[in-house]
Formats: structure tokens, sequence, C-alpha cells
């Protein structure tokens, strides 16, 4: 198996903090963020760690990876609006095997270990899942809706009207198998953004389940998400809280 963390986004909610940073390495807790995903993923059975960015901030993943077992992908890309995008970007990297992709800027309490061994015993792929509890709330995310083994039997991004507060999180693990059918759901001309996208198209065709988790999750998307993960590490920390959020 391989992992690899998605980076190659160009953050423009966070913007002018990301002008100049890319998202993943804005400090959380007094690190860079996407080091807690690392952390979680030395967890699992990876043979190998795969980050991919863009070529805006390739240099500064490099930097970052010095010292680090992990592999820096730079897609070539220089604008929002060239990106690749998620799917596309799993797809550009190639990588011919069992896969882990999580995205750069979720991070999450849960143990990887666990999910990989719930993963293990199953006969398909599997994506994280968080039950936010509020219909309203559910109505931003990507809604899961499930059979009674936990088997995904509908996926629907931001609905009017949610089935379930079941919420999907970017933090999977795929088969060979699927991964190598994303050439197939991108050559059908389907949207290679927002990772969820294949999953809707996924379970379709191919087992995918559901693993619940409970604990502090976070989807940064805005500088209200982020101040409230910066604030949760640094109490993990013991540093001191900030009323406002600042990369220094």
């Amino acid at each position: 198996m391989k992992a690899l963390i998605l980076a190659a986004g160009y953050a423009t909610r966070l913007r002018p903090l990301t002008d100049s940073t890319p998202k993943q390495l804005l400090p959380v807790g007094g690190r860079p963020m996407v080091d807690w995903i690392l952390d979680r993923i030395e967890e699992t059975s990876a043979e190998e760690i795969h980050l991919v960015t863009n070529a805006r901030f390739a240099e500064d993943f490099a930097r970052w990876a010095e010292g680090k077992d992990v592999v820096v992908h730079n897609d070539a890309t220089t604008s929002n609006e060239e990106r690749l995008g998620a799917i596309g970007d799993i797809q550009f990297v190639g990588l011919d095997d069992d896969l882990l992709v999580i995205a750069g800027d979720n991070l999450f309490d849960y143990s990887l270990d666990d999910y990989e061994a719930y993963w293990r015993a199953r006969d398909g792929s599997c994506i994280a899942v968080f039950d936010v509890g509020d219909p309203e709330l559910a109505k931003q995310y990507g809604i899961v809706d499930v059979d009674e083994n936990d088997r995904v039997t509908d996926f629907i991004e931001k609905p009017e009207n949610p089935a379930t507060t079941l919420c999907a999180t970017a933090t999977y693990f795929y088969e060979r198998e699927h991964v190598r059918l994303i050439a197939t759901y991108l050559a059908e001309g389907n949207p290679p953004d927002q990772p969820g996208n294949y999953v809707a198209w996924l379970h379709r065709r191919a087992p995918v389940y559901a693993y619940r988790f409970e604990g502090d999750w976070y989807d940064i998307g805005d500088r209200n998400q982020l101040l409230e993960a910066d604030n949760r590490m640094r109490r993990r920390n013991g540093l001191p809280e900030r009323a406002e959020y600042s990369p220094s």
C-alpha cells in the first residue's frame, strides 16, 4: 500500500495567507498543518508516502520534505484556473497500488491504523465519515447513506434535504483495482475536482464502505476553521490560545 497527500489546490478562500504559503504548510498548533497528517499516515502500513502539489509551491514542499520519507510531485499547474483537481492529481501521480488518499487540509483525531484494519476486513474501498448530527450543517457537505453493513448506497454533494447527517471526509482507502478505475472515470468526462465525486461514481460500480469515527475533525477551508483547529492543537501542545489566527 502507498499513501498520497493531496496538496495541489490554491486555497483562494484563505488569501492573503495563501498568496505566498500553501495552506498545508500554514502552522496549526505550532507545526505545519501537514505534519499532523504525516503523523497519522505513519501509523499505517504504507510503504511509500507521496505528496502532490503545484508548480507555485513545489519548492516550499521540497524544503518541507527534506529529511522526511516523502516523495513530492509537481503537477505543473500555476493557477487555480488550470488546476488538475483532486481526482486529476491522483491520476497524475499514477500510483498503481492499494492507496490511502488524504486531503492535506483534513485534520482529525482518529487512528488510521484502526481505519486501515476496518478497510482490510472488507471487500472494497472505504471512505471515512463523521456524523455532524445536524441536518442544516449536513447541507454544507457531501452526505453518505449506507445499508446495514455500512456499505455506501448513496452519496450526494451538499444536498438541499439530506437523508442522513453522515458527512464524507477526505480520507480514503482504495483497492488497487479502484485506483485504476480513476482513468475510466476521467475519460467519461466526470468532474476532476472534489475527491468525493469519485466515490459518488465508484459506489455504483463496486463496494465502498463507510468508516465511522468520533473525535475532532477539521476540514479547513476558511479562517474560522483554521483558527479553531489552531487553538485545538495549541491546547494540545500547551500553547496559549489566540483570538485571531496568525502564521507567526
